[in-house]
């Protein structure tokens, strides 16, 4: 859960200008997956992306469709010892795998929300958020709960990595990433398609469990310690609170976030 909101940072808000899907800095279009079920759920879902394979020997057998697209499709593949591995996955937690893929394009929001179906629909909105386990783990839940998007600032550093990825346990290849332009822009567009945008604080919100929550919800989550930006937390319909124990100030963001996406689709049922 996040703190209560934060002052805007300086140079936050862009000149105007189209809502467009603003890509933060990056080396390239590459991406170096690891994990099992990570990989395989890329694969599954893009294999045109594939771009080359590494595996230890015991995975030979699990990989071997894969492998086979590596053949037919002229994509290297290379079986290493661990070290090497380790080495090419930059981690020791790499399950035996490594696949450098290509970067899945991120979509603005124009384009995702004249694509969206009516009817009810919860989506994640990240202000802050930048830890790739709780990345990881918030892709995971929201794949599980059905979540439509996940909704990137315009100018965060956030996005796909390697260890989300992993975490995420194929969740990253089941939701979109959808990069917003203008905060206020994007606010006014959900706004005017139903949805309602619920700050997520850790003291002065509603009772999650005693509120009927919107059958379109946008869930707007800041980073652990800053919170909220302020002029994004005032262009919430309401403030909610996780009710607890008191044993300890709140949960941690990924798991907020599960909980909240439960909630609404509890309510749905």
């Amino acid at each position: 859960m996040s703190q209560p909101p934060r002052t805007p940072w300086p140079g936050r808000r862009a000149p105007p200008g189209v809502d467009a899907a603003p890509r933060p800095p990056r080396n390239d279009d590459e991406i170096r997956l690891f994990g099992l079920n990570a990989t395989r759920a890329a694969f599954a879902a893009r294999p045109g992306d594939l771009r080359k394979l590494w595996l230890l020997a015991e995975r030979m057998g699990e990989m071997r469709e894969v492998m086979a697209y590596c053949v037919a499709n002229r994509r290297g593949y290379t079986v290493v010892d661990a070290d090497e591995l380790a080495r090419v996955a930059g981690t020791q937690h790499h399950e035996g795998v490594v696949m450098a893929m290509r970067r899945p394009v991120e979509l603005g929001l124009a384009a995702f929300l004249r694509d969206l179906p009516a009817g009810p629909c919860q989506l994640l909105w990240l202000d802050g958020v930048g830890n790739p386990h709780n990345f990881g783990a918030m892709l995971r839940s929201a794949a599980h709960f059905g979540a439509a998007a996940v909704l990137l600032p315009k100018d965060s550093p956030l996005a796909l990595s390697g260890a989300a990825v992993r975490v995420a346990e194929g969740g990253a290849e089941a939701v979109p990433l959808v990069r917003l332009g203008r905060s206020d822009n994007s606010a006014t567009q959900l706004q005017g398609l139903g949805f309602q945008l619920l700050a997520t604080v850790v003291r002065g919100g509603d009772d999650l469990y005693a509120l009927p929550l919107p059958e379109r919800c946008v869930w707007v989550l800041g980073a652990e310690g800053e919170g909220l930006d302020l002029a994004l937390a005032a262009a919430c319909s309401r403030r909610v609170a996780i009710p607890g124990s008191g044993r300890v100030e709140s949960l941690n963001v990924a798991s907020a976030t599960a909980v909240l996406l439960a909630e609404w689709c509890r309510q749905r049922r």
